[in-house]
């Protein structure tokens, strides 16, 4: 047995979960490199920044890292050893070549698309300096290790890039166009990890109800159709999925929050802004009224679902009145939990020449007004759930010591007094308390015992 230490490996991710799921993934691929991961860079072997390139100042954050690393890696070196430090993601998709010359300390640059083939541009990278921002012809997911243990609550990767083309948005020339995996791989991959003790497993995409992959009778399965399949497998007790588009929500996904009982009552879909002169700037393809209708027709099916959203505030030419869209949107509809973020501009992307830009001033002003409602309708939404007994996931230790902390049904974080080894299973809580972000509860003494003889 060989007694050579694990190189150390730190990763550092900014952004959506798909992020969180790429900078696992990378992590097996280094794996059988004999890298380890480490919570710090601290005489780190390798240093990956997986980079997101959607919000305010991304690239000034990649940059202003880098400098703080770079005393890491000059320490690494009078110590006569090496940190290879790589930017990965979407800033490194779309400045590469910006990175490189800018940061003379930086050793590889790659995008979103090539993590897959790390091992060789791990080996160039000992005579030079790589950037690799291609669109292979490979389907990234086929090259990937199998994906190793993620605990009760397991993410996969079902769809990637998107073809809406908002104004605003650099995913389409970041992450490419659609592309589904095969239902079989998906399936696959779904019973690994309920094997290694997933119990809920949320599938991820850019725009994941678009989901369209072959299945094994050659026919198209829609992202509805996949989740009734999964819904079959032995152990999986929850599915959850992310990030929608409204154009997408088709009636057979819809109603498969009726007929699924292992989709979670929760939906995340986007709505941006809330008028229509906005919502047009922006590309959208669909008015408000389109989507209150979609809204409409999934509450049909299933009238507890809780809601989720992402806004902007201050897009190029949004007026007082336009804002005033959002705000009776948000009253109306009512979210369990949102997004909301201050427009910045996307070089590359339309909306960065558009005319009309709105003062940073009026931008925080409006901003805060708009978080302010959010925080009302959260809490105004927890507060009916005050009462009821759900079952919760416990995913994690809670925020004090003799806590642990789980999810509703709904996606409410909850933290409830209760052992350590309940961690990774499924309890009835009674809800007792709610707040802005969260709720409270006590598990039911009943099921407690019995789950504990």
């Amino acid at each position: 047995m060989s007694n050579t230490a694990p190189k150390k490996l730190y990763i550092k991710t900014w952004g959506c979960q798909m992020n969180v799921y790429d900078s696992r993934r990378m992590a097996d691929i280094l794996r059988p490199l004999g890298y380890a991961e480490t919570d710090t860079p601290e005489g780190a072997d390798m240093v990956i920044l997986n980079t997101c390139h959607i919000r305010e100042k991304a690239t000034d954050k990649v940059f202003s890292e880098i400098g703080r690393l770079e005393k890491h890696k000059r320490a690494k070196e009078k110590s006569g050893g090496k940190m290879v430090m790589a930017v990965a993601g979407c800033v490194a998709q779309a400045e590469g070549d910006v990175i490189l010359n800018r940061a003379k300390s930086v050793d590889m640059v790659f995008g979103p698309q090539t993590y897959h083939q790390l091992p060789e541009m791990m080996i160039r990278a000992t005579g030079e300096r790589v950037v690799n921002t291609d669109f292979p012809a490979e389907n990234k997911f086929d090259s990937l290790p199998t994906e190793q243990n993620q605990g009760s609550a397991a993410f996969l990767s079902i769809q990637e890039g998107c073809d809406k083309f908002c104004t605003f948005c650099v995913v389409p020339y970041t992450r490419g166009a659609e592309y589904s995996r095969d239902v079989i791989a998906i399936l696959d991959e779904a019973r690994r990890l309920v094997d290694q003790g997933a119990k809920e497993i949320t599938l991820l995409g850019q725009n994941v109800n678009a989901f369209h992959g072959n299945a094994p009778d050659g026919s198209i399965w829609r992202l509805g159709r996949l989740m009734s399949e999964m819904a079959g497998i032995h152990g999986l007790s929850r599915l959850r999925y992310m990030t929608s588009h409204p154009l997408d929500m088709d009636e057979e996904l819809m109603a498969a929050h009726r007929d699924v009982p292992e989709i979670m009552p929760y939906l995340h879909l986007p709505l941006q802004a809330g008028s229509d002169k906005i919502l047009k700037a922006m590309n959208r393809k669909h008015t408000a009224d389109d989507y209150r209708r979609i809204i409409d027709r999934v509450r049909f099916y299933r009238p507890d679902i809780s809601l989720s959203s992402d806004f902007i505030v201050g897009f190029p030419g949004e007026t007082d009145s336009d804002f005033d869209d959002t705000m009776n949107m948000v009253a109306e509809i009512g979210y369990g939990s949102a997004y909301s973020f201050k427009y910045s501009a996307r070089p590359g992307t339309p909306a960065a020449n558009m005319q009309g830009l709105v003062p940073e001033k009026i931008k925080d002003e409006r901003l805060a007004r708009l978080q302010d409602l959010i925080g009302t309708k959260q809490l105004e939404i927890n507060r009916r759930t005050v009462g009821l007994t759900l079952p919760v996931l416990f995913e994690r230790p809670g925020l004090r010591p003799g806590q642990i902390q789980g999810k509703t049904p709904y996606n409410q974080t909850i933290n409830v007094p209760a052992p350590a080894r309940l961690i990774g299973q499924i309890e009835a809580v009674h809800i007792t308390e709610a707040f802005t972000n969260s709720v409270a509860g006590d598990i039911q003494v009943s099921e407690f015992m019995t789950k504990s003889a």
